[in-house]
């Protein structure tokens, strides 16, 4: 069947370049997305399915944003004199975390 309906959807610029990228991830797009939606809607008479990709902890994701950034070169490393050093910072932070 031709597609010859336009369906237009106001969304926040945020909104719509965080939904182009997921859906990227899956190799299609918004339009392949939305259609999806609808036809599986229809086939099950309501809500059809959840596509998404695993949520983490927040300070998981703090953390996994932190490493892009350092990998694209918008933020430096923070570096440690030595590995007793690092694991004396992490045994500090834990410390903290559990008080």
């Amino acid at each position: 069947m031709p597609k010859t309906a336009t369906i237009n959807i106001r969304v926040d610029p945020v909104t719509k370049s965080t939904a182009e990228k997921l859906f990227a991830s899956f190799g299609i797009t918004i339009t392949d997305a939305v259609n999806m939606f609808l036809h599986k809607s229809i086939m099950e008479g309501g809500l059809p399915f959840e596509l998404k990709q695993p949520r983490y902890h927040p300070a998981t994701e703090a953390a996994m944003d932190e490493a892009r950034e350092i990998l694209d070169g918008r933020r430096d490393a923070k570096r440690y004199p030595s590995a007793r050093a690092l694991f004396d910072e992490l045994d500090a932070e834990a410390e903290r975390e559990t008080c």
